[in-house]
């Protein structure tokens, strides 16, 4: 049991969790396995050592955990700058995310582009999103609950974000702008237009 590949899982017969890339660079899905009977399940939904022995050597040293009641609840988009910029491995354990990632990387050549990712309780996806990204989600019904693990800690002085809706981002919520449950601080964020990323 343990992490692998796509390739790899498929060789080894469905015991391996597979990492899918995504048209950003650094931003990948990972599909750890579930192993049920009538009981319940287990899953290994974080290994170390099996991250490492795929190239990704990630520290985490925070986990936090984070419960919407409604449908429609949008919280981002969010990011800490740099000395205490954060990678994230964000998964749901109750309910289903639109989960968004946008490349801020000034000199990437994805830059201001972005993926979605639908994570839930049933499909059981992660999306890894290194530093260098905007992240943000939307509940796609109550009372979801979402996990991440985050390599740096919360630090109020760093702790930035453009407005979700923006039409700069073309990101494709499902979701009016007037219907979304947003808090004040994420109303007040600043236009995509407006933002001069601190990750060159």
């Amino acid at each position: 049991m343990g992490w692998g590949k796509q390739e790899t899982d498929a060789q080894n017969g469905g015991d391996l969790a597979m990492i899918t890339k995504t048209v950003l660079e650094g931003v990948l899905i990972l599909e750890p396995k579930r192993f049920g009977d009538q009981r319940g399940f287990f899953s290994e939904v974080y290994n170390k050592a099996r991250l490492r022995e795929e190239g990704l050597d990630i520290d985490f040293v925070q986990d936090n955990h984070s419960f919407s009641a409604d449908q429609g609840v949008v919280r981002g988009l969010h990011f800490q700058s740099p000395p205490h910029a954060q990678a994230k491995l964000v998964r749901v354990a109750r309910g289903r995310v639109l989960d968004v990632a946008v490349d801020i990387r000034k000199s990437s050549p994805t830059y201001g582009r972005h993926v979605a990712v639908e994570l839930s309780a049933e499909n059981w996806r992660q999306l890894l999103v290194p530093a260098g990204f905007l992240h943000g989600f939307c509940t796609l019904e109550p009372n979801c609950e979402l996990l991440y693990k985050v390599t740096d800690y919360y630090s109020p002085e760093c702790d930035a974000g453009v407005f979700w809706a923006d039409r700069d981002l073309g990101i494709d919520w499902g979701l009016a702008p007037d219907a979304a449950i947003l808090s004040d601080k994420d109303k007040a964020l600043p236009r995509f237009a407006d933002f001069d990323s601190p990750f060159e």
